[in-house]
């Protein structure tokens, strides 16, 4: 089984190919430090919610479109220890300055696998 940590975050819907661009630079230094693998997400079907929804767990505006990505690790440890090692190095500060994102509204977390099709 597998370790995978989740994002959900708000991007500004003008500056999308930006935030791709940020994405696939973050995704090589993950990888680079040990990450098993490293997935970007825009909403394509994700209704505002009466209750719950995507855009609701962000307070999605007008203006921004919802992200969602994954990072496989072989387990937590696995998981904090390429976390730590990404969070030490400058690059990453780096690339997320000018990001088009508010990291204040970013939902993230840590999840153990319980099924997964794809495992030898």
């Amino acid at each position: 089984m597998s370790y995978i940590e989740f994002y959900v975050l708000p991007v500004t819907a003008a500056r999308i190919d930006d935030y791709r661009k940020i994405a696939n630079e973050s995704a090589a230094l993950w990888l680079q430090h040990g990450a098993l693998s490293v997935v970007e997400t825009v909403a394509d079907d994700a209704p505002v919610g009466t209750l719950t929804s995507f855009p609701r767990s962000v307070q999605l505006t007008a203006d921004e479109v919802v992200v969602c990505a994954y990072i496989t690790y072989r387990d937590r440890a696995h998981r904090d220890d390429v976390q730590a090692r990404v969070m030490a190095d400058a690059k990453m500060e780096q690339l997320f300055q000018d990001a088009p994102v508010d990291g204040k509204r970013m939902i993230w977390g840590g999840f153990k696998t319980i099924v997964d099709t794809d495992a030898a």
